[in-house]
């Protein structure tokens, strides 16, 4: 049946007609669909399956009918190259086929002669295909935005070119309906007259649901489960046009991993909930992927039809006293508001707004499964609508992030109308003359981040009878002798100590400044969530981003590194960069995200160039490449010394000995994304730069970089996990970064005392970066006299907790405040810089009271850029709050 593609190049004139000429293009993952929308000398539509290398393809008159009863004539015409699926435009007059072009429809599609999906085995899938062909009659699925469900071809008796093209009944069918009304292009939201017309596209009307051609989605095995995202907690509702608004249910996390039509499903703990949940499991059986992972909420109903969570506790109560049966007196439903890995591939990496597009092309809902609803933007009118119909708020969600899994993340965010949040229970207490055989109150708490049990108060209202008894038993189960709190709380009454277990849901109006609940009411227990995940979550402010000026261009370079393609050639501020190995793995895949490439590592630059440019202006680089990933080969470089692209800056600087060598400095973004392609991950930069100024006349470069911006305190962990292997250094973990903030404030006390304003960054390792800016009238041997003076001082005022000693063996157990750093040539990682981590982390500035709240691992290549959304450049005004170094106990430092 294979027709090649020599009638294809025979019919065309390609030094004429924008028509692909064949290419060497081939894809993987699931085959791949198209329908073009095409006025030539009569309005047709050209449908075309991926076979074989190639687009198998027949022309249909009247188009695709949702109506099985239509039967519509197809004609088979030339194979198409691949290429073709993404042709959109005019074919020139006298040219084969002039007329206008739109992509009508686009998705993926897998036979489904058995009632099985081969979505994931494109081998397996074409081989049933070809045996389609040979009969004349294919049957297969589609998923597209338009067309969703099973189809046929068939082939007609007498003509050979002429098939029957006819919509299976199914979910999908919809008899009477006219789908050719939706007249738009799915990738350009343009019309056939807006073709004709020459009007642009939409590039907001640009969606994919094949996941190899969205950004992101990484090809993963199917994983034997997934770790849900957390979300955060907003101060108030908010209206903003970066986030989508969904109604917050009272329900169950629950987790859907499908495959070959065999379902699990998943607690938020990871337990195995599929026999609690069994009337779920047949519309889940039922969706048209082979492989299919579900985040999403289950629920249950009332009679009056509302949901209603003590209906859910009380169903899953009548499950343990029975063979596992539901009585069927409560209706579940599960619904849907989030896909995380398709047919081969791991979707955490792609944006919100991709995941819900996929979402809703794929999803079949049923009776027990449900899409979940969400809109943009009016935040504050669908939380005044939810608070009115009885729900507890809205959960709100930053449209462009990603799936951190394990991770309560800003990104997402509870807008409540009273606040809530989960605590651990740590002791009860019988108030004199109160309940004498249950209790007073409970004792609540939270883990801090360095794994101490924090007291958060009390809470004696919210309980009833039946819950006082059945909550006595389960603590007294669990009693032990001694308090498990960090330290002992203020007590009112006689107080049982238990072990830190059990989870509560509890309302309160505020946190008090003591750090305690205000008018605390008990809610219910949480048996899905785990004590060691409790920590005080704290509210968080969504502001508008701030204004740029460069989104066009940034935009226009993103869209660039997103087309297809191992190699590709960019433009850049007016000069063309070459870009190899786009899908070279440099971080590569763990539990919690599914490994970044080159390109993502150029999109990210891309993203944060507006805030990171600044900071590496007229800074000496030295290089950090890792051209075979984190787990290969890497090495720094200081000097280039090989011919690079005019518009890469270049300064040299004298060494010792009388020599002189050349070093990279990075101005632009054409530089940065250079930069990017050589795969240097991390920007180590110079304290000094080599641009005058208004602290220091105009030198040269040697001079001007002998004077440093800053003072620089280097604060490293050596307080060990008990997991590293031995002789290595401490491995990232939170005891160790928690005593690291503490030394981080104490360090700002001491400058706050000489009136030094100072500016704090994660290092995007282990440990903590504190910046000083200076007027330039000091030298590198002035300023580490001046950084170890107050060093020094550190230790003297907390000799336990912190060491400047440099012996790996003497910094056991302590804090290394390294203020050796200030020396001529030193560098660490700017601000903004990826760090060589298996989280992919950054080198990411913080708000000072941020520490003790914020861990290294929030801020990576998928987070930041967000982030930097909402926050801005935190170290935008750095070189504008200089000051003299003079002030340092009044002494008089030499100066030039």
């Amino acid at each position: 049946m294979a027709m090649g593609l020599e009638k294809y190049r025979e019919k065309r004139d390609f030094q004429r007609t924008s028509e692909p000429p064949p290419g060497t293009e081939a894809n993987t993952g699931p085959l791949h669909f198209v329908v073009q929308k095409h006025r030539a000398r009569q309005l047709h539509y050209d449908f075309r399956l991926e076979l074989d290398g190639v687009l198998k393809s027949w022309s249909v008159p009247r188009g695709p009918s949702l109506d099985p009863e239509a039967r519509h004539l197809s004609i088979m015409v030339e194979d198409h190259p691949l290429e073709y699926a993404t042709f959109e435009g005019i074919i020139p007059k006298g040219e084969y086929g002039a007329g206008e072009v739109i992509i009508w429809d686009s998705g993926t599609y897998s036979p489904d002669e058995d009632g099985s999906f081969l979505f994931n085995d494109r081998s397996a899938a074409e081989e049933q295909m070809r045996r389609g062909m040979e009969k004349g009659k294919l049957s297969f699925f589609l998923r597209g935005h338009k067309l969703t469900g099973s189809w046929t071809l068939v082939k007609m008796q007498k003509r050979e070119r002429d098939w029957l093209l006819i919509k299976h009944r199914d979910d999908y069918a919809s008899p009477g309906s006219d789908v050719l009304r939706e007249e738009q292009s799915v990738v350009s939201g343009r019309t056939i007259e807006d073709v004709r017309a020459k009007r642009s596209p939409d590039t907001a009307a640009v969606t994919q649901l094949n996941p190899i051609q969205l950004p992101g989605a990484r090809p993963s095995p199917f994983p034997p489960a997934v770790t849900p995202m957390l979300a955060g907690l907003a101060e108030g509702p908010f209206s903003h046009l970066g986030w989508v608004f969904e109604p917050k249910l009272d329900g169950y996390r629950v987790i859907s991993l499908i495959r070959d039509g065999s379902v699990t499903l998943l607690s938020r703990r990871g337990n195995n909930v599929t026999r609690q949940y069994a009337a779920l499991v047949p519309d889940l059986s039922r969706q048209p992927a082979s492989e299919l992972i579900l985040d999403g909420e289950v629920i249950a109903m009332d009679e009056k039809g509302r949901q209603c969570f003590q209906c859910l506790q009380n169903y899953l109560s009548s499950l343990r006293g029975t063979e596992g049966q539901p009585s069927g007196q409560f209706p579940l439903i599960y619904y849907v508001f989030d896909v995380l890995y398709l047919d081969g591939y791991d979707l955490r990496g792609i944006t919100l707004r991709s995941r819900k597009e996929m979402l809703r092309g794929i999803l079949r809902p049923g009776d027990q499964v449900r899409l979940i609803d969400y809109f943009q933007g009016e935040g504050e009118t669908v939380y005044e609508a939810a608070v009115k119909n009885g729900l507890e708020g809205v959960i709100a969600k930053k449209i462009d992030s990603v799936y951190e899994s394990g991770k309560r993340s800003p990104n997402w965010l509870k807008v409540k109308a009273m606040l809530s949040d989960e605590f651990i229970i740590g002791g009860y207490s019988v108030a004199p003359g109160g309940r004498t055989q249950s209790f007073s109150s409970l004792l609540l708490g939270y883990f801090g981040y360095d794994g101490k049990l924090m007291f958060a108060g009390h809470v004696g209202s919210g309980f009833n009878e039946e819950t006082l008894s059945e909550l006595k038993n389960r603590l007294d189960a669990i009693r032990v002798d001694d308090c498990q709190f960090s330290e002992v709380p203020h007590l009112n009454a006689p107080t049982t100590w238990v072990r830190p277990e059990l989870v509560a849901e509890v309302k309160f109006s505020e946190w008090t400044q003591e750090g305690r609940l205000r008018i605390p009411v008990f809610v219910r227990l949480r048996e899905d969530k785990a004590p060691d995940e409790i920590h005080r979550t704290e509210p968080v402010t969504v502001v508008a981003p701030p204004q740029r000026t460069d989104t066009n261009r940034l935009d226009s370079i993103l869209k660039q590194l997103q087309n297809p393609g191992d190699t590709l050639s960019i433009e850049v501020e007016g000069h063309r960069i070459g870009l190899t190995n786009m899908e070279k793995i440099l971080w590569p895949a763990t539990a919690d995200h599914p490994g970044f490439t080159k390109r993502d590592l150029l999109a990210y630059l891309a993203k944060v160039s507006p805030y990171l440019l600044p900071h590496l202006k007229d800074h000496p680089l030295t290089l950090s490449r890792y051209p075979d990933g984190i787990n290969g080969q890497h090495f720094y470089q200081k000097h280039w010394g090989h011919p690079t692209p005019a518009f890469v800056g270049k300064v040299n600087i004298s060494e010792e000995k009388g020599t002189s060598s050349e070093y990279l400095v990075c101005n632009n973004l054409a530089s940065l994304l250079w930069l990017g392609q050589v795969a240097n991950i991390e920007f180590h930069s110079w304290f000094s730069r080599i641009a005058a100024g208004p602290d220091i006349e105009g030198q040269s470069a040697d001079y001007l970089l002998d004077y440093p911006d800053f003072i620089i305190f280097d604060l490293d962990p050596y307080i060990y996990s008990g997991q590293e292997p031995s002789g290595t250094e401490p491995e990232l973990n939170r005891a160790g970064f928690s005593q690291t903030c503490e030394v981080a404030l104490w360090l700002k006390e001491t400058l706050n005392d000489l009136e030094l304003e100072a500016f704090v960054k994660t290092s995007g390792k282990t440990g903590l970066h504190i910046y000083i800016p200076i007027t330039r009238r000091f030298n590198y041997k002035t300023v580490r006299s001046a950084s170890e003076i107050v060093g020094r001082f550190l230790v003297q005022r907390h000799p336990r907790e912190i060491t400047t000693e440099w012996a790996q063996e003497k910094r056991r157990g302590k804090v290394f405040v390294d203020y050796g750093q200030n020396v001529r040539g030193k560098t660490l990682a700017s601000v903004y810089s990826p760090r060589p981590t298996p989280d992919a982390t950054i080198a990411t500035p913080l708000r000072w009271e941020e520490l003790g709240k914020v861990y290294p691992t929030d801020f990576t290549l998928m987070t930041l850029p967000g982030r930097l959304e909402e926050t801005g450049d935190l170290w935008a005004g750095i070189l504008s709050a200089k000051q003299d170094l003079n002030k340092l106990s009044g002494t008089k430092w030499v100066t030039h």
